[in-house]
């Protein structure tokens, strides 16, 4: 928990005039001591793992100002209900802007027993958050996600695996919010400050610009009020069906228990790692998916996108003390996408030195492009220091999404690809 704890005292900590040796109240240093703690655990994991060159993980429940140096933070002991569920999201958004962009709530709440509809609501909604852990107090019954059958089995295991394919993008977020302070998920008025019909909703998220979440917190619901923003030249696409939906406006949409209303932004490009796997340390070596959402559906010039990719090795320090890390910079024009080094503040300027290396196998696998107008004739890839190639594709005019099969680029690889 990390802060000084009097289970049986009025407050369930000290009193707020107690005094410590050097005179200065509780209510001074209740918060400081778990920063300092959280803080002392993790440098001494350091200095204790260096020669294993691994970064530590550390969670707290007391926090301040400074604590995102040190690791996550969790809102505390929440009740199983739907209440609970529904204050998550302000409580999230609210840390987030205050600088503490790695945090979560308890997944299904602490205290109590979640029926199987609230367990699966709970997973859906923590699945998009920063800090995704489900977790129970000693005395609730045993919640794992088979314990209470189907359907409510594969409804978790749906958000589980939303989760672990949104890694690369979320891990890019990180990037992010290290570099310039952006939170992992914002309030919607952070990007559309000049939509008044933004500043009031706390109900919604962003997982950084291009995800909009509508997490469900009421029992029986199978529809909710979505609003989109940015006006109606901007698209939002449901991730489930692909269909885009103007800004600018509040729409009703379904939410059978199997939904949680995801959009992607129209001129939007998200890395997705799709193989089903059991850990993240698992999908070390597996290939990408790039998810690029038009800004204009369907239009004959084809529209515009633009996206980024945060990549090392996943557990040392060598991205700070060796320059091992690059970020990718995706960008889509007309009928044109390229992949480069982002430029600073995000990319590294010396990314051609070859201080990362990843396997041959990390490669971008599947290109799904979503909002395109017409059946191509051609796709054509041109990867550094390679012949030009063309691609398989699969185009759907019901849909229109436009499929592209085995670009088998290297992901740290320049390379232009072309349709036609």
């Amino acid at each position: 928990m990390n802060e000084p704890s009097v289970f049986n005292g009025p407050e369930v900590s000290m009193q707020k005039d107690c005094k410590n040796l050097d005179g200065v109240e509780h209510r001074e240093w209740h918060n400081l001591y778990g920063m300092y703690q959280h803080r002392a655990t993790a440098e001494g994991l350091i200095k204790r793992n260096a020669d294993q060159n691994d970064r530590p993980f550390v969670l707290s429940r007391s926090f301040y100002a400074g604590s995102q140096k040190w690791g996550a933070i969790w809102t505390g002991d929440n009740k199983a209900d739907w209440s609970h569920l529904a204050i998550s999201t302000p409580m999230l958004l609210t840390i987030g802007m205050t600088g503490l962009p790695f945090s979560g709530a308890d997944v299904g709440g602490f205290f109590g027993n979640p029926d199987s509809e609230l367990l699966i609501r709970w997973y859906q909604a923590g699945s998009l958050q920063p800090f995704f852990r489900a977790h129970a107090h000693h005395d609730a019954k045993r919640r794992e996600p088979w314990v209470m059958g189907e359907p409510t089995l594969t409804h978790l295991r749906r958000a589980v695996l939303q989760r672990y394919q949104l890694l690369p993008f979320y891990y890019t977020l990180y990037h992010t919010a290290s570099l310039v302070a952006y939170p992992v998920i914002r309030p919607l008025w952070a990007h559309y400050p000049a939509d008044t019909e933004t500043f009031a909703l706390d109900d919604q998220f962003l997982a950084g610009e291009d995800l909009l979440v509508k997490p469900v917190t009421a029992p029986g619901t199978t529809s909710v009020s979505v609003y989109f923003p940015g006006g109606k030249a901007q698209q939002w696409y449901d991730v489930s069906t692909t269909q885009p939906t103007d800004g600018g406006q509040r729409v009703t949409v379904p939410t059978p228990l199997e939904k949680i209303p995801v959009y992607q932004r129209g001129g939007s490009i998200i890395p997705k790692k799709m193989r089903v796997r059991r850990s993240s340390s698992a999908q070390a070596n597996d290939p990408y998916t790039l998810v690029i959402a038009l800004d204009t559906p369907k239009a004959a010039a084809g529209g515009s996108a633009s996206g980024d990719l945060y990549l090392d090795d996943g557990h040392s320090f060598d991205h700070q003390t060796k320059g091992a890390f690059s970020r990718r910079r995706f960008e889509w024009s007309g009928n044109t996408l390229t992949s480069k080094e982002a430029p600073a503040p995000y990319g590294n300027p010396n990314i051609a030195a070859g201080a990362l290396t990843l396997a041959d196998s990390v490669t971008v696998e599947r290109i799904l492009v979503w909002g395109w107008g017409s059946k191509p004739t051609k796709v054509t890839i041109t990867e550094a220091g390679k012949e030009p190639r063309e691609l398989a594709f699969a185009y759907s005019e019901e849909t229109g999404v436009l499929g592209l099969r085995k670009p088998d680029a290297h992901i740290l690889s320049d390379f232009t690809l072309t349709v036609v």
